[in-house]
């Protein structure tokens, strides 16, 4: 995600490399695939044993309450105001958990970010694209 950032700079999708900025985006991405796209993508393997499932649905609650909670109380993105790489790697996270039993019901911060998310217009058109929306 990060290359193709960096292959349209002025579209500013991420900051430049070596600032802190490009720093906290690098993070965001390392913590949606270590602890959210790692453990919520595993519950879409209907081998999965219903007990591993309720423990990274425990896990994915926990993570997702603290980025609702901590993380984007007062933001529009992660990022703050800027729309980022990772911003929409976490609205399809985020949206995985309509499928997998995750209920972010309650979840005012991150259910705002999600509808701000799928209101742009190149989400909408990737979505339409993917066969998501209509």
């Amino acid at each position: 995600m990060q290359d193709l950032a960096d292959q349209v700079p002025a579209k500013n999708l991420a900051p430049a490399n070596g600032t802190m900025a490009r720093h906290r985006v690098q993070e965001w991405l390392n913590f949606i695939t270590s602890e959210l796209h790692k453990g919520v993508g595993g519950l879409f393997n209907p081998a999965m044993p219903e007990d591993g499932k309720t423990v990274i649905r425990a896990k994915a609650m926990s993570c997702l309450q603290w980025v609702d909670d901590e993380q984007l109380e007062g933001k529009q993105y992660l990022m703050g105001d800027a729309f980022s790489v990772a911003d929409p790697y976490l609205f399809t996270i985020a949206n995985w958990t309509k499928h997998t039993g995750i209920d972010i019901t309650g979840m005012n911060n991150l259910s705002a970010f999600q509808a701000r998310m799928a209101a742009r217009p190149a989400v909408q058109a990737a979505m339409k694209a993917e066969g998501l929306s209509k």
